[in-house]
């Protein structure tokens, strides 16, 4: 609760004088395990929101499409969609069933949000991997979004440490030197030592592709970040830039002691 108000206070001193940083807008969807190895019911929380800082939540309209990808086809899943509010904002939540082995690539495409600090439209195509019956396949399958990151790594079954890589598409293409924020889903477990270590930003490189070794274990955000070509219109409307996410949501995991 600390934490929240902390950013809170933050979020509203930025927005008075203009002089703190930004904190990064991250789309969550957000799997209650990476791997099912007996298959079953996955549950996905959807929550727009600043994964470190555990807040602000932004409210998340029902989203244009949300959906799963399984052996090259791919299901709507809006009907499953259940209102699930945070910290009184609106978000998410969705239950499937994994009934055969191999990859089941959940994605969700919002709708724009326009964040007046910055004068720009939001879309954040995000997606996660769940792994049927550990399988081990399917997992770099493409869900078509109009900017993605394919994986180089499995993003299921990683431990803490491990190096996660991908290339970052737009319109199928890889997008050189694409700007990628990464967050940590904090939870309240670690105090950053100041805004700088709130949001990752690394680069990719000419063909697009990145890398980062993920240290800690939980959830990472990957978020490439690219204009659009053509703007959207403000509430007001006026043209502003559209910002378009292409996430990715991996899970580490610590590495048990022997009994």
């Amino acid at each position: 609760m600390k934490s929240l108000i902390a950013t809170l206070a933050r979020s509203a001193a930025c927005l008075i004088v203009g002089t703190a940083p930004a904190f990064a807008h991250f789309q969550e969807i957000i799997p209650s395990a990476d791997v099912l190895p007996k298959g079953g019911n996955v549950a996905l929380d959807l929550v727009f929101t600043h994964p470190f800082e555990g807040g602000p939540v932004m409210d998340m309209k029902r989203p244009v499409q949300v959906g799963v990808l399984s052996g090259g086809k791919r299901t709507d899943l809006a009907a499953a969609l259940v209102e699930k509010p945070v910290a009184g904002s609106m978000a998410w939540t969705l239950t499937h069933e994994i009934a055969e082995p191999g990859a089941e690539i959940f994605y969700v495409e919002p709708q724009p949000y326009f964040e007046p600090a910055e004068n720009k439209l939001i879309v954040h195509y995000a997606k996660v991997v769940v792994d049927g019956f550990a399988s081990g396949e399917g997992w770099d399958e493409l869900v078509g979004l109009p900017v993605e990151i394919q994986p180089l790594t499995r993003p299921t079954g990683l431990w803490t440490g491990n190096l996660f890589s991908g290339v970052v598409l737009k319109d199928g293409k890889p997008v050189p030197f694409a700007e990628i924020e990464v967050e940590f889903v904090n939870e309240g477990k670690v105090q950053a030592p100041n805004d700088a270590f709130v949001t990752q930003v690394i680069k990719a490189d000419a063909n697009g592709t990145f890398s980062y070794a993920m240290p800690r274990g939980g959830w990472w955000g990957f978020a490439a970040l690219v204009e659009s070509d053509t703007p959207g219109k403000a509430p007001d409307g006026k043209d502003v830039p559209i910002e378009q996410g292409g996430l990715i949501w991996v899970k580490a995991t610590d590495m048990p002691t022997a009994p």
